[in-house]
């Protein structure tokens, strides 16, 4: 799935940088596409763009994950006896500018059970001297960020046509309690995306 290209760009070592990532999650299985325009310090490591897309989107963060780069797979290091024969590289060495270059695509998964695939492709690099955004913000994005343990796309299909199929039956009104007490597909709320990424950047957290 992962599409990468060979060539090695002027921004790949230590230069202030900008990336946009258009961050679109399924999108052939997902219709209308939920997506998320993300704009980043190229500087970043994967580690920290990991807690960006999740605050992006709206996930919960309850789950691994993991990049895959040009056939390579990038993860936060587990227990030795986690992946089997599954070989990974540690996300918190593998930064952006280094491994990306524009136009290049790349996959972040999500949730190894409900394997929400994220296609992120690499829309501009522009060169800064000082961005006043900080290391990351949400320039756009559409639709909601199905439930944490929702059951895959398969499972958040069903979910829809549940709750905005049948809303007033007993299954409607105990899943929409289970996702929180109400849900609208539609509705993304790039003001409180950005909150959650300023409040994470004011916090230093999310590591390096």
């Amino acid at each position: 799935m992962t599409e990468q290209s060979k060539k090695k760009h002027k921004y790949s070592l230590s230069a202030p940088c900008l990336y946009t990532l258009l961050i679109e999650l399924h999108p052939n299985e997902i219709q209308p596409v939920i997506w998320r325009r993300l704009v980043v310090d190229g500087r970043v490591s994967l580690a920290k763009l990991h807690h960006f897309i999740q605050a992006a989107f709206g996930w919960t963060d309850a789950h691994l994950h993991s990049f895959t780069i040009n056939d390579k797979c990038y993860m936060q290091p587990q227990d030795d006896d986690f992946g089997g024969d599954i070989e990974y590289l540690d996300e918190r060495k593998a930064y952006l500018n280094r491994l990306i270059a524009e136009n290049d695509t790349f996959v972040y998964l999500y949730d190894f059970g409900d394997s929400w695939s994220h296609i992120i492709t690499v829309e501009e690099i522009e060169m800064v001297e000082d961005d006043p955004h900080g290391d990351a913000y949400v320039a756009g994005g559409e639709r909601a960020c199905p439930p944490d343990d929702v059951g895959g796309c398969t499972g958040y299909h069903d979910f829809l046509e549940t709750i905005l199929g049948n809303p007033h039956s007993e299954e409607a009104k105990r899943l929409l309690t289970w996702a929180g007490g109400e849900f609208n597909p539609e509705m993304f709320d790039r003001l409180a995306a950005n909150a959650a990424i300023q409040r994470m950047l004011w916090n230093a957290w999310g590591g390096n």
